[in-house]
């Protein structure tokens, strides 16, 4: 256990969204919830309407549960427990099913959007817990001091090769199978999510991104931008890099910070 449990914890963020250099239209979507202090980024495939529809309705769904259970005599807000007895992952995880459930089912109604899917990374900050529920491959880092870490753990072809032994990291970013996912939201009508935590401290930064993001600039360059730049700034900052560096995917980035309240 903590022994900071029931330190008080501000998330303050800023996000952006853009469609790159080489795409003529943006399938991402993200979500910032300050009320609920949760963020959710979607990177939708499936074509044109498909890809746009499936992050849309992901995020939409994903805030429409979280927001419903607060109001229920459940409400996993109001505990103030250790991060290893939090409710909130499982309620994060249910919301991620549910969003789910409703891009499947939007894809059977209108054959427009079939095949039809997108990744989820989802943060929510409680007190000094940091709960994150995933599927696909965005991403979530935590950025404390000089550390960058990548809490989130891909859910793609190319990961998977380099956990066989397969290939080597530097290999998977000029694979030709870097954008094949595994697991999706909305393909099937279930998947399964991985639910995450850790326990925060005053000048983290959480940063979730699509990998529009990820597979252009490095992981220490996301650590020097989130740090010396001001939070407003930051997701821009990103995006221009990744830009400068072909652009070849939709981009969107949500930079938190946590700080005392």
């Amino acid at each position: 256990m903590s022994k900071n449990v029931g330190l008080r914890l501000k998330a303050l963020s800023a996000g952006l969204t853009d469609v790159g250099r080489k795409r003529n239209h943006n399938e991402d979507s993200y979500l910032i919830d300050e009320d609920l202090q949760l963020y959710v980024v979607a990177d939708g495939m499936g074509g044109h309407a498909g890809g746009g529809t499936a992050s849309r309705i992901a995020v939409e769904t994903i805030d429409q549960e979280l927001r419903t259970a607060r109001k229920s005599p459940d409400d996993p807000f109001t505990a103030e427990t250790p991060l290893q007895d939090s409710p909130l992952p499982e309620f994060l995880r249910g919301a991620v099913e549910r969003a789910c459930s409703a891009i499947f089912k939007a894809a059977q109604e209108d054959p427009r959007l079939s095949g039809m899917g997108t990744t989820v990374i989802s943060l929510c900050v409680k007190g000094e817990n940091a709960l994150f529920a995933h599927v696909g491959d965005s991403r979530a880092y935590l950025v404390r001091g000089d550390l960058i870490q990548q809490v989130s753990e891909d859910h793609s072809l190319v990961n998977e090769q380099i956990k066989a032994g397969m290939i080597t990291p530097e290999e998977a970013r000029h694979s030709r199978y870097k954008n094949i996912i595994t697991r999706s939201v909305g393909f099937e009508e279930e998947v399964q999510v991985d639910v995450m935590g850790l326990v925060a401290r005053p000048g983290d930064f959480f940063i979730l991104c699509s990998d529009g993001l990820a597979n252009l600039v490095e992981d220490k360059e996301i650590q020097q931008v989130v740090s010396g730049t001001p939070l407003k700034d930051a997701p821009q900052k990103l995006i221009e890099l990744a830009n400068e560096r072909g652009g070849d995917d939709n981009i969107t980035v949500i930079v938190v910070n946590v700080a005392e309240v």
